[in-house]
């Protein structure tokens, strides 16, 4: 079971503001303890919206539109991709994550579970799609 730890932007982050060193330290602090268990898959922190873009698709048309994003509750500032075997392993997981604006600062994280290609029903497209990530993975 695949998880993603998503971490919420703030008008910080979205300022551009870095993380001080002891945030840092923490975070480092717990991705290598997901990698000791060996649970980590990948981790990273965004830019902000303002460097970004997004594509939209209403009425068939396509439009792109340049960042900022005004709604920052509902942005990214970073990720991990967890492996686990439940969904209360994710849990505990989550819930060493450090504070990730630093302690005494609010912040949030949402977890949720990736979709997996064989949850998804047999199709066609899905197997081209499973040939796809196997290829990929060397």
């Amino acid at each position: 079971m695949r998880f993603m730890i998503i971490v919420r932007a703030t008008k910080d982050t979205e300022g551009g503001v870095l993380p001080k060193e002891e945030i840092l330290a923490a975070m480092t602090t717990y991705h290598e303890e997901l990698v000791k268990a060996g649970v980590l898959l990948d981790a990273n922190g965004l830019q902000p919206s303002s460097l970004g873009f997004r594509v939209r698709w209403h009425a068939g048309q396509q439009t792109l539109v340049d960042g900022p994003f005004a709604e920052t509750k509902e942005l990214i500032a970073g990720y991990t991709v967890i492996q686990v075997k439940s969904r209360a392993e994710a849990r505990e997981w989550a819930k060493r994550f450090p504070a990730p604006f630093g302690e005494g600062r609010d912040g949030e994280i949402e977890v949720r579970q990736v979709y997996e290609v064989d949850e998804l029903g047999p199709s066609e497209s899905l197997e081209r799609f499973r040939e796809i990530a196997i290829s990929t993975r060397g």
